[in-house]
């Protein structure tokens, strides 16, 4: 998908989540990282789709469906099984281990999982999805509904772990 496209997508789905809430205080500025731009895979276009299409949803600690609600790994987990047939394990710390590329943040394509440490230390306990534009779809706490955040963003650039390429042509992720 064209650059283009995809930063009109995410505008448009960005606006239309801001109609529904009050307006968020100004983002400050922060040092730009570089992301690759390559074209996505058939497949991970369909996650990425997918995963826009939930923002809004609300956040609920253990749900894993649109209708009950998502905390991060059942949105991941949710996504995946709907857009591209794949089983991933329930939880963060199930999901960073399994046998994924692990992807340089640099290198990151839409579809990547991305994972955070919220709780300081190295321990993971958040994780999203990446969807390009230095972007990531997450469902982040209780009260909350999922949304669209950016990496650069100091409170995830300081709490981020790593990420994984789940849907690595001819790579896909195993369980341990």
């Amino acid at each position: 998908m064209a650059m283009l496209a995809r930063f009109a997508l995410l505008s448009a789905v960005a606006l239309l989540a801001a109609c529904s809430s009050r307006a968020p205080a100004p983002a400050p500025v922060y040092p730009t990282v570089t992301f690759n731009q390559q074209p996505a895979s058939p497949a991970a276009e369909d996650v990425l789709f997918r995963a826009i299409g939930l923002v809004g949803t609300p956040y609920r600690w253990g749900g894993n469906t649109p209708d009950s609600g998502f905390d991060c790994s059942g949105l991941i987990g949710y996504v995946y099984r709907d857009a591209a047939g794949i089983s991933l394990p329930r939880t963060t710390r199930d999901m960073i281990v399994m046998r994924a590329p692990n992807v340089d943040i640099n290198a990151l394509q839409s579809g990547d999982l991305v994972f955070f440490a919220t709780n300081g230390g190295a321990q993971v306990s958040h994780a999203g999805i990446y969807v390009g534009e230095g972007r990531f779809v997450h469902a982040p706490s209780t009260g909350g509904t999922v949304r669209l955040d950016y990496l650069s963003n100091s409170y995830w650039a300081k709490a981020y772990l790593q990420a994984k390429r789940v849907l690595a042509p001819g790579h896909l992720a195993q369980n341990p």
